[in-house]
């Protein structure tokens, strides 16, 4: 098969063609039609994740069609449209008992604790679990937004942050996970602060239905104005982001009682920020983390973007090559374009 490859970190990757890969017994190959570029793979690249072994394949945002199953495998078949959690459950661990594969004790993701989707085909465990069925006229482009900043999204702001009608939500940071958030906030009737240093992002947030945008670049009290906008501050701040600045300004905006939600990784240095714990304590503050959300919750968000609620494909941008993935990774960590960037050309 063809893949994006990279044999030491932060090293330039490069196109190669490596041995297609086998179903396990309890797994699936899917043939790749779309993967997105998202900020975690670049974490990846640069080797912030311990779970990566050299050499490497990256990609975890895909969606695509069954190619082959292992003889365990009873729910899925050669032909049907998938996509799957960037986060996959081992099915045996308390926690996957519970319904938690999102925290699955023995969790997989592909891209991280094996080849990822910058590929032709890319082999999945646990099919059965972690596989989720795409409705027939969704695109592969828009479907491959749907396992990470998507589904993670959703998860953080109606599971995790358990937002309700009429709340008042900020979102530190408009890239696709910041993004999703604004346009799924929006349709569960709360009303959204948007907050990034791109004007462009910022216009496509209030297009999602953000009532009210910050840009931070250009005030230097992020935390006051949303209080000031909010009249006493937010219920619900997501940081979708992962950087100690928007950390601390999601904490620091809420009003009382308020719950921060932290959706954008933080690794490497970056991974102890500072948090205003005497606020976190003297109000009584919620602090939430939200990795992706399982296979089987999936059809709540779905049902929203077939009856229209939601629109996922107002968040895709370029759609590139396979090739062109490898310039889109490397220089994530200097520019990122609005929108989610998806390889569709293999």
């Amino acid at each position: 098969m063809k893949a994006v490859f990279f044999e030491a970190f932060a090293q330039t990757p490069k196109l190669a063609t490596l041995p297609d890969p086998t179903p396990e017994a309890h797994g699936a190959v899917l043939k790749v039609e779309a993967t997105g570029v998202c900020r975690s793979d670049w974490h990846g690249w640069m080797g912030h994740d311990p779970d990566i072994v050299l050499p490497h394949v990256p990609g975890h945002e895909l969606a695509g069609i069954v190619m082959e199953v292992g003889k365990g495998v009873s729910q899925w078949k050669a032909g049907d449209r998938v996509t799957v959690p960037f986060v996959g459950g081992c099915g045996a661990c308390a926690e996957c008992h519970a319904g938690h594969q999102q925290v699955c004790e023995n969790q997989f993701q592909p891209g991280f604790t094996h080849w990822g989707s910058f590929a032709e085909y890319v082999s999945i465990h646990n099919a059965d679990l972690n596989l989720v069925a795409l409705p027939d006229d969704m695109a592969f482009a828009t479907a491959a937004s749907l396992g990470c900043r998507f589904a993670t999204s959703f998860r953080a702001v109606v599971d995790q942050a358990r937002t309700s009608a009429g709340e008042w939500v900020a979102v530190h940071g408009c890239g696709g996970v910041g993004l999703s958030a604004v346009m799924i906030a929006n349709a569960i009737g709360a009303n959204v602060v948007a907050i990034d240093i791109s004007d462009e992002k910022l216009s496509l947030a209030r297009d999602l239905g953000a009532v009210a945008t910050i840009n931070g670049a250009a005030e230097p009290d992020v935390a006051g104005a949303v209080i000031e906008l909010t009249r006493g501050g937010a219920h619900v701040s997501l940081d979708a982001l992962g950087h100690p600045t928007t950390c601390f300004n999601s904490i620091q905006n809420l009003r009382r009682r308020g719950r921060h939600v932290q959706v954008g990784l933080m690794l490497s240095d970056q991974s102890t920020p500072q948090v205003p714990m005497a606020k976190v304590i003297g109000q009584e503050l919620e602090i939430l983390g939200s990795h992706g959300m399982q296979a089987h919750r999936y059809d709540a968000m779905l049902d929203m973007v077939t009856t229209g609620k939601l629109h996922p494909s107002r968040l895709v941008g370029e759609e590139i090559s396979l090739e062109q993935s490898i310039a889109a990774l490397t220089s994530m960590d200097r520019f990122q374009s609005v929108g989610a960037t998806v390889v569709t050309q293999f």
